[in-house]
């Protein structure tokens, strides 16, 4: 062994959710663990995400249903949420004195209402483990030595060997690591975005920003993919649950679509004889009322004044609105039309879509199917779930799961 070249017992690669969770499991196995941070920093996305919040996990506790929230990945999850899921997650922060409060939606958070304390919790996991964190360090190679040992060459020309390496990088969109995982035999899927805003150029939603809704329905049109659940508008088009949903179960779809392509917005809830009928009933109840004053279905003012404006019934009562000017408000609350050009992405919805395909990962333990000792976790993989926490919480358990195996 030459004096450039260490040997490691157990090595992380990324000082993200994934590969904290996955080097703590690991020492606390009694594993003897480094982990390689190519920033200066760790836990950047956890800083982050919720707006600074950081949303720990989502409160749904049947893996069957849990499942449900990953457009990639979903198969392979369900076993590994039986071993380590959302109610884990809350239990193991809690025994470190984190307290998790759970939201109206869903979303779970600590109660500080900052992302600081969940970082402060995982560093100090970490110190008093021993978990030795090196930082500007970038991987650049793994080979397999003759005995059988995973040889990591770094951007300073140093080398390290270790029976045990966890790969936990995050995205690899902008990674030199897919030349080298093909290399070693593994299958990668070119990464795309996978939670993202559409932008909405057109008049229809102009000087409309700050609108919302609290259950809209998105649609491709063309084909069977929607989504439900609140909406906003934004100054560029569409954001809000709904649309990251979609954008996430729709990636490669929109990816292929250069971002350009129409949806179909259901504005509120119901049936279209259902929205019809509340039209009945405005007409019946406020027949002298202005058209442009008082809307149904408790549309929010300013979306309800343009609608009417589009369909020319502004100086209309309800008494005497004619049928064409009411088919076409229906028409823009049940399923308006608009054109989609292009994508925003904020920071903290940030995701992608590809990496490592799943076929090559052992997910009971999380090392690969191609090369041993080799252990991913997190969105190194093809695998990620819509806003909610979910994203987190795959984290966490693939994590978890890499850590337990690679201390054995």
């Amino acid at each position: 062994m030459n004096a450039q070249t260490r040997s490691h017992e157990v090595i992380v690669i990324g000082a993200g959710a994934a590969g904290c969770f996955g080097a703590i499991r690991a020492a606390e196995a009694g594993a003897r663990v480094t982990v390689l941070e190519s920033g200066r920093m760790p836990l950047r996305k956890v800083k982050i995400s919720g707006g600074g919040r950081c949303n720990v996990t989502h409160a749904c506790f049947d893996p069957a249903q849990l499942i449900q929230n990953y457009p990639r990945g979903n198969k392979e999850l369900r076993g590994p949420f039986h071993h380590f899921q959302p109610r884990d997650t809350v239990a193991w922060f809690q025994e470190r004195g984190v307290d998790i409060k759970t939201e109206a939606d869903g979303r779970m958070f600590p109660v500080s209402n900052t992302s600081a304390t969940i970082i402060d919790c995982l560093l100090g996991e970490m110190n008093r483990l021993g978990v030795q964190v090196q930082y500007g360090v970038r991987l650049t190679d793994i080979r397999r030595t003759s005995d059988g040992q995973l040889e990591l060459e770094l951007a300073d020309g140093n080398r390290m060997l270790t029976k045990a390496c966890l790969l936990a990088t995050g995205s690899l969109v902008q990674s030199s690591l897919p030349d080298t995982l093909q290399a070693l035999g593994h299958r990668m899927v070119a990464p795309v975005p996978s939670l993202f805003s559409f932008k909405i150029p057109g008049p229809e939603l102009k000087d409309l920003a700050g609108v919302s809704v609290p259950e809209a329905t998105v649609r491709l049109p063309g084909s069977k993919m929607q989504q439900s659940g609140p909406m906003l508008i934004t100054h560029t088009g569409l954001s809000g649950p709904a649309i990251l949903k979609l954008s996430a179960w729709a990636a490669r779809r929109l990816h292929e679509s250069n971002y350009h392509f129409p949806v179909h917005i259901q504005w509120v809830p119901g049936s279209f004889d259902e929205i019809r009928q509340s039209f009945e009933t405005m007409r019946r109840e406020h027949p002298k009322k202005r058209v442009d004053n008082l809307g149904p279905l408790s549309v929010p003012k300013r979306l309800w004044q343009r609608f009417v404006d589009m369909a020319g019934a502004g100086s209309y009562i309800w008494s005497q609105l004619p049928a064409h000017c009411r088919d076409r408000l229906i028409e823009l609350m049940y399923r308006q039309e608009l054109q989609v050009q292009g994508k925003s992405t904020h920071k903290e919805e940030f995701v992608t879509c590809g990496g490592v395909s799943l076929k090559d990962v052992n997910f009971r333990t999380m090392e690969s199917r191609r090369c041993p000792g080799l252990y991913f976790a997190g969105e190194t993989l093809d695998l990620d779930g819509v806003t909610g926490g979910f994203n987190f919480q795959a984290a966490w358990t693939t994590g978890y799961l890499a850590g337990s195996a690679m201390a054995q």
